[in-house]
């Protein structure tokens, strides 16, 4: 039987050059199976500081900067579901910050949004090292 999962990727205003999306919806799709779960409809939009900034003003009432806010809607749709919103701004600053390629950093959030929907957190030091340690892992089926 065929699974019925829809991942698409949405650019507001920005571009990534080499993305490979084909290869990205592998990848989130072999997480979501190695975390025994059925992957649903996501959508990974791509945008730029001021566009996620107003959203997480709007939505989460923080006056902030962020690379990621996720959207989980596995409650309400069958499978892993969501909105992962992705500022490629803060994904090149972090990159620069932590000495890694764009695209590794990329990946990473990614990855990141798509643990979140998994029903992983990172408020606590030790959540944050699980993350930490599953994004490492996952990102090892990249590359």
């Amino acid at each position: 039987m065929a699974e019925n999962y829809i991942i698409e990727f949405y650019y507001l205003n920005v571009r990534i050059d080499s993305f490979d999306e084909d290869k990205v919806r592998d990848l989130v799709l072999k997480t979501i199976k190695q975390e025994e779960k059925k992957a649903g409809t996501l959508q990974f939009i791509f945008c730029d500081d001021d566009y996620l900034l107003e959203m997480n003003r709007t939505f989460l009432n923080h006056d902030t900067l962020t690379d990621i806010i996720t959207f989980d809607y596995c409650q309400e749709m069958e499978g892993i579901s969501g909105d992962i919103f992705i500022s490629l701004p803060r994904v090149r600053e972090n990159a620069e910050k932590y000495s890694s390629g764009f695209l590794e950093e990329l990946h990473r959030v990614i990855l990141h949004g798509v643990l979140h929907l998994l029903g992983y957190g990172d408020a606590t030091e030790k959540e944050q090292r699980v993350m930490r340690s599953k994004e490492n892992y996952y990102l090892t089926l990249l590359f």
